[in-house]
């Protein structure tokens, strides 16, 4: 990677550190100002993060989501931008010390413990080399920071409803949203990220027959995908069939974020398969 590419990343990772710690700072002040300042923190994050990608893909001469450091760009970015829209449609900051922190780890994840040579931009092997990656993976990267948001509401709902449950609503708890609002905040992001996961995983089997001559193989990540896709069918049809709503539901979006992240990092890094690559 050049002085140019680390430059944007650095930026990238130090605009999601800072605006961290100023929506944190915000849940302990509740300082409008400080929320406001974190915002435009992230848009300028959102900014160079976009430039990183496009300067990777200058460089690399193809669309930058073809390996593990340019789709944790991608995933950060997905995550930011996803909080952005939510946070100027709904107006509820504190939810920023939950969200951006994750994209904040991920970048954390790639600046301390990738090794260098899964940063360096390479010619696509023959298996890239196709238009449905891309569409697979925009897909996965709006999905997924659709996905994040509902998993730092549901750990919102969680604190607020046991603090409530125990007569003990201070602290954190009583600056939290209400459990009504936390519960439609991860209903409604998850009802964006399901239909996007379900092109994904389209997607990838359109480009799987293309690249291998099937459409499934039953491949760690396409089980971990399909895992994950069903965790997330269960909390809707849940919720529409029975009602399930609350506790459950925060929980189900918990769950479903884990394998998500698992579906990453747990087959990326420690099964093999044909997306070892990524």
């Amino acid at each position: 990677m050049g002085f140019e590419e680390n430059l944007l990343f650095y930026l990238t990772f130090a605009a999601y550190g800072i605006a961290s710690l100023l929506y944190i700072s915000y849940v302990g002040t509740k300082n409008s100002t400080t929320a406001k300042v974190a915002f435009y923190v992230v848009a300028f994050g959102v900014v160079v993060n976009t430039a990183a990608m496009a300067l990777r893909g200058y460089i690399g001469g193809y669309v930058p989501l073809s390996n593990g450091y340019e789709f944790l760009l991608a995933f950060s970015w997905g995550i930011a931008f996803v909080y952005l829209v939510t946070e100027w449609k709904y107006k509820v900051p504190i939810t920023g010390a939950f969200v951006i922190p994750i994209a904040w780890l991920l970048l954390a994840y790639v600046a301390i413990l990738m090794p260098v040579e899964y940063k360096v931009a390479r010619p696509l092997m023959p298996a890239l080399q196709s238009n449905w990656l891309t569409y697979h993976v925009l897909t996965a990267q709006f999905g997924y920071g659709a996905f994040a948001f509902s998993f730092g509401a549901g750990i919102m709902y969680l604190i607020k409803e046991r603090a409530i449950k125990l007569n003990r609503e201070i602290g954190l708890a009583a600056k939290l949203p209400s459990l009504e609002t936390l519960d439609q905040l991860g209903y409604r992001l998850i009802a964006v990220g399901f239909p996007l996961l379900t092109l994904c995983i389209i997607t990838g089997a359109i480009w799987a027959e293309y690249a291998w001559g099937r459409y499934w193989s039953w491949d760690p990540k396409e089980t971990w995908s399909l895992i994950t896709w069903l965790v997330y069918a269960v909390y809707l049809h849940a919720r529409f069939t029975y009602g399930w709503k609350g506790k459950k539901a925060a929980i189900l979006a918990i769950i479903g974020f884990i394998a998500v992240l698992f579906t990453f990092f747990g087959v990326n890094y420690f099964l093999s398969g044909l997306h070892s690559y990524a």
